[in-house]
């Protein structure tokens, strides 16, 4: 049920998408008219803030932000042209209702905007389309897709401020028990509330991803170990002190385990999340509902809480 709706969610913003480039393409046409029958065009034309008067700019700045997170180097460009295209219809239409010829550098000006306009709405129409097959369709977290890319970034941001790159794996400890006795609907239910209880708490910029399962994986830039055992306890205990609402109105209690590990200086992504899942099993063989850390030079997990 939950990919149903996410796929209805992907088709009704594409769907929006195209509806706002028909709005688009009926706002050239009023330029058109204007041009060879020389009717008014409309404050959406002539205005000198014409360009924010449009349906279709509403649109944009109604999925802004979105778009800002999906491709925010097209959606600039998005901006640019349709701005540089409302100028230059402005000043088209004003020289034409003022009984002037057009002008062909304007005309060309308008064309160019416009031309990069389509292609600009294209391009996001492909990035969002892209980005959606990379996200869990139930938990709305990023999947593996790009995960090389995203702990390359994290890793040389943790530098850039002087913190520690600290992998941790999560894991809700006894899922299949919730599923046989619940049934998978529950099950489902039980991963969106773990998923947005990880997302909260941990901080903006760090990446949480859903690695597969009932298995999470969190990227966290913390000053120092400290820092990192206190973030896994608050989100352990967020999880003990938030239990999961039931559509029967029954109340079902969740518990994780975690393994972390530091990230040190060269090390590939594949070693990190190799290191932490075996403090995962560690934490999970002394009784779950726990953390452990592993030391990379010890090669082995020490005592969590």
């Amino acid at each position: 049920m939950a990919e149903r709706a996410f796929s209805r969610a992907t088709r009704h913003f594409v769907a929006e998408l195209d509806e706002a480039a028909q709005w688009h393409m009926a706002w050239t046409r009023k330029v058109l008219r204007c041009a060879v029958l020389r009717a008014h065009p409309g404050d959406d034309v002539l205005s000198s803030d014409a360009q924010h008067c449009c349906r279709f700019d509403r649109w944009l700045e109604s999925h802004r932000e979105c778009l800002a997170r999906i491709d925010a180097t097209t959606l600039r460009r998005l901006d640019r042209n349709h701005r540089q295209m409302h100028e230059a219809a402005r000043r088209l239409c004003g020289r034409i209702l003022g009984g002037e010829p057009g002008d062909a550098a304007e005309l060309d000006s308008f064309e160019h905007a416009q031309a990069g306009v389509v292609a600009a709405l294209a391009l996001l129409k492909n990035s969002y389309l892209a980005h959606s097959a990379r996200l869990d369709p139930l938990t709305g977290l990023p999947l593996r897709h790009g995960l090389e890319e995203e702990f390359e970034r994290c890793h040389a941001q943790a530098r850039r401020h002087g913190e520690l790159l600290v992998a941790m794996i999560l894991d809700l400890d006894r899922f299949k028990t919730v599923n046989d006795l619940h049934g998978h609907a529950v099950g489902d239910l039980a991963l969106r509330h773990a998923a947005a209880l990880l997302k909260h708490h941990c901080r903006m910029g760090e990446p949480v991803i859903r690695f597969g399962g009932e298995e999470f994986l969190a990227l966290l830039q913390t000053a120092d170990r400290d820092a990192a055992q206190r973030a896994v306890q608050r989100i352990l205990q967020a999880l003990r002190d938030s239990p999961l609402s039931l559509p029967t109105g029954e109340k079902l209690g969740l518990r994780a385990s975690a393994g972390l590990t530091e990230v040190d200086e060269g090390e590939s992504m594949a070693e990190a999340i190799d290191r932490a899942d075996r403090a995962l099993y560690a934490a999970k063989s002394a009784g779950r509902d726990t953390w452990r850390w592993a030391d990379r030079r010890a090669d082995q997990a020490l005592a969590g809480a």
